[in-house]
């Protein structure tokens, strides 16, 4: 198939390479425009999508916005069979949505109709759902509700949200390109909206731990959150991110540290952070933590 690929962050880049790999011509990427970063934030960065398009000798857009007459235009004369989606970043109005022969196809990380919208991972990890997975989509202009083509599913056990975002991007990438084989003799499903919950975007406030919380929310959070924006709490008066827990045994004040390894009591129940990272600073396992930052037994924490 002709194929304009549509897709900006690390989990996107999968799907993109699967595309090629699969003899499909790609024959435009559309992506983010590059945003300000490496050193002192003063440079220029491509996405992720970008550089690998680059690397294959595939022509890169990175428009604005797709709600201009020239844009679409621009969009429509590539004549394409297809676009495939996978976090783009930007609402296709419909005439993008209806310029390729069979549509837009949205590699969208969750089950849907649950989690539509933009951090389906960050909240499925959560809310404690033990299984999340990849759903193909046909695009319409809601938020996620087109009708769907193909699932796959994964359980998320003690997964936290950077190992299942590196997971479901390889799962996405076969399944899309499984559905494309014989995306005709495939039957769309329509959502059912009452299903429907929502992934609203991760606010960097709900990254602060709140220990009066139950062990098992407050593992949840670590999870969800690792390894962007990261749950942090604070410790000797510094922000420290937890980026991986595990429930303990024990209880007492919230935030309360118990013993010499870091275990600390919440609202119900106690964990014990597993990695952390301290600002500025390279994650690091426990061990490595403690020994250059002990904790006495009896702290509170922040």
């Amino acid at each position: 198939m002709r194929i304009i690929f549509m897709g900006s962050p690390e989990f996107a880049v999968p799907t993109l390479q699967a595309l090629v790999d699969a003899a499909h011509e790609v024959v435009c990427v559309y992506t983010q425009p590059p945003r300000p970063g490496g050193r002192r934030g003063k440079e220029l960065t491509p996405t992720p999508v970008h550089q690998r398009a680059s690397d294959l000798g595939i022509e890169v857009r990175h428009p604005t916005s797709l709600k201009s007459t020239e844009e679409q235009e621009a969009f429509a004369a590539l004549d394409a069979d297809i676009a495939v989606v996978a976090a783009y970043g930007l609402i296709l109005p419909q005439a993008i949505l209806d310029a390729p022969r069979l549509g837009c196809l949205n590699v969208h990380a969750s089950i849907l109709p649950h989690w539509r919208g933009a951090a389906p991972i960050h909240r499925a990890v959560m809310a404690g759902d033990p299984v999340t997975g990849v759903t193909i989509m046909q695009m319409e202009a809601g938020l996620d509700t087109g009708p769907m083509i193909a699932f796959a599913r994964t359980p998320i056990e003690d997964k936290t949200t950077g190992e299942l975002t590196e997971e479901l991007a390889e799962i996405g990438a076969q399944l899309m390109v499984g559905t494309l084989i014989d995306l005709k003799a495939l039957h769309p499903l329509p959502q059912d909206d009452a299903e429907a919950t929502y992934a609203a975007k991760i606010d960097k406030a709900e990254a602060r731990i709140d220990w009066s919380r139950s062990a098992e929310e407050v593992v949840r959070q670590i999870h969800g959150l690792s390894p962007f924006p990261g749950a942090w709490c604070e410790m000797d008066g510094q922000r420290v991110k937890l980026l991986r827990a595990e429930l303990v045994e024990g209880s007492g004040k919230p935030g309360e540290v118990l013993d010499e390894r870091l275990a600390i009591a919440c609202g119900e129940g106690a964990l014990r952070p597993v990695e952390l990272q301290r600002a500025g600073k390279p994650r690091m396992d426990l061990d490595t933590f403690l020994r250059g930052n002990a904790v006495a037994k009896g702290t509170v924490l922040g």
